[in-house]
């Protein structure tokens, strides 16, 4: 009787969503292309994430995520890489080298600001565990500042959570919101978190595989499949932070199987900034926003002790348009994507951030005609 009773108030309230539905399951439009099987960065081959989430007492609320290119050592298989600074304000460890020569030798750990150097440490200490003969190595961390929720200058992350990421790391699906280095952030002034979705080409444009994984830390004014979400939602929710509060950071990393250079992924790693404007994002003056952008692609990797001379397959610049509208669709989901999964959360001082309000953003939505 009583699973009966339940039953019947599921159906009289249509708009009542599961937690664990995603955007594109309510039926949100983002654009004309494919997600791969799992609509998320791993749906390239040989990616995997991790996550290692501290949520303790009433004021740590960090974490670290770890994204790694392939399951080899990526000091001895370097992977070709690009950075496309959209606003500078942040502390992205690595930044120099990447741009310098084109390549990336570490996994990519995501954290809060004052954490990067722990990230640092971490990466370092594993590389000089595996490799012995290794002197320098380029460790590559990004951040944002998830200080309203966590006590950041308690800096609480520890070499052993870095590590932990890592080694936790997988294929497949990947958790989404509340979790990593998304556990303490905050996005157009609701909850924000890790997000990530994919692209697949059709074979007769290559079949290449792009996957996008944001860390959402900004502000704006929220617009989704159109529709001006913030504007709507700000005469009831969070006016001050929609009006007033645009800093933040946005930490964005694309991954692909297509074979290309540096060059054609920087090119690429511009084009997620037209993702996250297409969210409403502004990157403004005090916001980091980083794009890191790296090819799996097996031919193309860079033996540590490899030949003087390599023969590397590149992607002609005619057959890159495609990955662009990838790019720009799965950057605009994955942002969205973090929204949706994040959950209220109250921290530090108790400082505290509502979710996005999903079933009011559905009813505007379907409104406004935007739903498929």
């Amino acid at each position: 009787m009583i699973y009966l009773l339940r039953l019947l108030l599921l159906m009289a309230l249509p708009l009542a969503l599961a937690s664990q539905d995603r955007p594109r399951d309510l039926n949100v439009p983002f654009g004309v292309m494919t997600p791969g099987p799992e609509n998320a960065i791993t749906d390239v081959a040989g990616v995997r994430v991790g996550h290692t989430t501290l949520f303790r007492g009433d004021s740590v609320r960090t974490g670290v995520t770890a994204i790694l290119p392939h399951a080899g050592d990526m000091y001895r298989e370097k992977v070709p890489a690009a950075i496309y600074l959209g606003n500078g304000y942040g502390k992205l460890a690595g930044y120099s080298q990447v741009r310098e020569l084109g390549e990336l030798e570490t996994p990519i750990v995501l954290t809060n600001t004052l954490s990067v150097a722990t990230g640092m440490n971490a990466l370092i200490s594993a590389c000089l565990r595996d490799n012995p003969d290794v002197q320098s190595v380029n460790a590559v961390v990004g951040e944002t500042n998830d200080g309203h929720l966590n006590d950041i200058r308690g800096r609480h992350v520890a070499e052993a959570d870095v590590l932990a990421a890592i080694e936790a790391a997988t294929a497949g699906e990947v958790a989404e919101g509340n979790v990593g280095a998304g556990t303490g952030t905050t996005c157009f002034g609701w909850k924000g978190g890790i997000g990530t979705s994919s692209r697949k080409l059709p074979e007769s444009l290559g079949g290449y595989t792009v996957g996008v994984l944001v860390q959402t830390n900004f502000g704006g004014v929220l617009q989704i499949a159109g529709v001006p979400v913030g504007p709507l939602l700000g005469e009831y929710y969070f006016r001050e932070q929609l009006d007033e509060r645009a800093d933040g950071s946005c930490m964005i990393v694309v991954a692909t199987d297509a074979p290309l250079g540096p060059r054609n992924l920087e090119r690429i790693a511009k084009r997620a900034m037209l993702g996250l404007a297409r969210t409403g994002g502004i990157a403004s003056n005090g916001s980091g926003d980083y794009v890191i952008a790296f090819s799996t692609h097996a031919g193309n990797r860079i033996q540590a002790d490899g030949p003087r001379v390599r023969e590397v397959q590149e992607l002609a610049n005619g057959g890159t348009s495609p990955l662009f509208l990838a790019t720009i669709e799965a950057t605009e989901e994955a942002i969205v994507n973090s929204l949706f999964a994040a959950e209220d959360m109250t921290g530090v001082d108790g400082h505290s951030r509502e979710a996005l309000p999903v079933e009011r953003v559905m009813e505007l939505l379907r409104e406004r005609g935007a739903l498929r």
